[in-house]
């Protein structure tokens, strides 16, 4: 396939496929609805996404492993109990989980190279999806121990994006983003530690959400990353990550973290009202003096205008982060430590996570302890932004670029230094990983494209417990701006 960028932008929308083509892959709520009245039947489904899978293989490299014969005994289940009169959130529609995420009787890789003996039991997201009705068909790719925002790596190759093939989906949930944006599913689970459900939405055009740190279980990991990892739904569409979110969302009995519920699909429906938004071009410091691309300044740019236009006051302002990286920087190495200590073949793992390895085992112990104890000051600092009481700036959403850059080429983070590969990062993609730190919401909105038709994308982000307000908000600009009409160029 020649990788010659799309020509068509962010103004000249391509028309829905699915107005045009019978076969063309469906959304998430979509394809439950089609089930429900009859229209189609999860054979068909997942019959047809196993076929894009393979087809797609070669080219973009979405899958890790599939469960091609395990999904297709699911489906024809699934339509005996739809036949039935059973009905459940999911029932009888093909989905993805990235690699990090244990299914029962398939290995974890995480990215990495070497064997691993399969999952004895299911992740509670997947036990939760699988009680849904959901048929999960096979798991996607992920760089290694989920540290960077590309998705390459010895153990599988490269991932490539399905908008340009030169250019990186992002990571660490690339898979997942590559297969949602090409059709091959109608949604996927990725999980975002610093920003990897947002960085790569962002750069396939997809609704990205980083919920409420324990919002979604990440057992059998009872506090994954010391508490920055979360997962999340990549879809192409607010309804569809809303219905995925909702379908896995709740704890597990052994989790230390439980929000109280919420309805993100009613908050879909809903309109958010008149609201407050800040907008922040400068990220936290991190002494790479990174700045907004001028293809990012002016489609986040676009997005504010859009929310004006809406009727909500935007405002230019500066959120107070402070010297957060201290509170990320020890949970991080401490998190691909703690996983690469387990691997089996530790001489296979990539220079740079050895070298996280060394730093993490350095900064185990009271400097982690520290650092998670920094976070309820961190609520503090930054919270200002959203308290409406003496001292506060009284913000409902906060709104800033996801990345900086627009999605690198394949190969750029190729033969760096681990410290190179921090700093290239970095600057690539300096906003996402603070609300990791403080484990508040935050929802990736495509935000355009550049001229050469690479997508960028656009953070929500809010207080605790806020996913309602974010999806609600992302529904209302997603009816004005009509995201979900651009798709990329067909593979071949």
């Amino acid at each position: 396939m020649s990788s010659a960028p799309p020509t068509r932008t962010a103004e000249e929308p391509a028309p829905d496929r699915d107005a045009q083509d019978p076969a063309a892959p469906r959304g998430l709520a979509g394809s439950v609805r089609a089930l429900a009245d009859g229209r189609t039947t999860s054979t068909a489904l997942v019959t047809t996404a196993l076929a894009r899978i393979e087809a797609s293989q070669g080219t973009l490299n979405a899958f890790r492993e599939l469960r091609a014969e395990a999904a297709l005994a699911e489906a024809a289940e699934a339509d005996r109990r739809l036949a039935a009169g059973e009905r459940l959130p999911l029932l009888g529609v093909p989905v993805a989980v990235k690699d990090d995420t244990d299914v029962a009787g398939m290995p974890t890789h995480f990215g990495c190279a070497g064997q691993r003996a399969a999952a004895g039991a299911d992740s509670e997201a997947v036990r939760r999806l699988r009680a849904a009705g959901a048929v999960i068909v096979g798991k996607t790719n992920s760089c290694e121990l989920g540290q960077w925002p590309f998705t390459e790596g010895a153990a599988f190759g490269a991932t490539r994006n399905p908008w340009h093939t030169g250019h990186t989906p992002g990571g660490s949930s690339g898979g997942s983003a590559a297969a949602v944006a090409a059709g091959l599913v109608p949604a996927a689970l990725g999980s975002d530690g610093a920003g990897s459900i947002r960085i790569p939405a962002a750069w396939t055009h997809l609704v990205g959400i980083k919920p409420q740190r324990g919002r979604i279980s990440v057992h059998p990991h009872s506090d994954a990353f010391q508490g920055l990892t979360v997962n999340g739904p990549l879809a192409r569409t607010v309804e569809d990550a809303a219905l995925l979110l909702d379908a896995v969302a709740g704890p597990h009995t052994e989790d230390p973290h439980r929000p109280p519920p919420v309805d993100t699909s009613a908050a879909a429906r809903r309109d958010p009202g008149r609201l407050r938004i800040a907008l922040a071009w400068r990220p936290p410091l991190t002494l790479t003096g990174a700045a907004p691309h001028r293809d990012v300044r002016r489609a986040v740019t676009a997005t504010a205008e859009a929310l004006a236009r809406l009727g909500h006051h935007v405002e230019e302002a500066r959120p107070r982060y402070g010297l957060i990286g201290l509170g990320f920087v020890p949970r991080a190495t401490a998190g691909i430590a703690e996983l690469a200590a387990l691997h089996p073949e530790p001489a296979l793992l990539d220079a740079r996570t050895r070298s996280a390895l060394r730093t993490g085992t350095r900064l185990g112990g009271r400097v982690v302890r520290a650092a998670r104890a920094r976070e309820v000051h961190q609520h503090r600092r930054i919270g200002a932004l959203f308290h409406r009481g003496p001292g506060g700036a009284g913000f409902d959403v906060l709104l800033t670029p996801t990345t900086a850059a627009p999605p690198p080429r394949i190969g750029r983070f190729d033969g760096l230094s681990a410290w190179r590969t921090d700093v290239a990062m970095t600057e690539a993609c300096p906003y996402a990983w603070p609300w990791n730190v403080l484990g508040w919401p935050g929802v990736n909105v495509p935000a355009g494209f550049t001229p050469d038709g690479l997508p960028v994308g656009a953070q929500l982000l809010g207080p605790s417990r806020s996913e309602e307000r974010l999806v609600s908000l992302a529904a209302q600009l997603e009816a004005d701006r009509r995201w979900q009409d651009h798709r990329p160029p067909p593979l071949g």
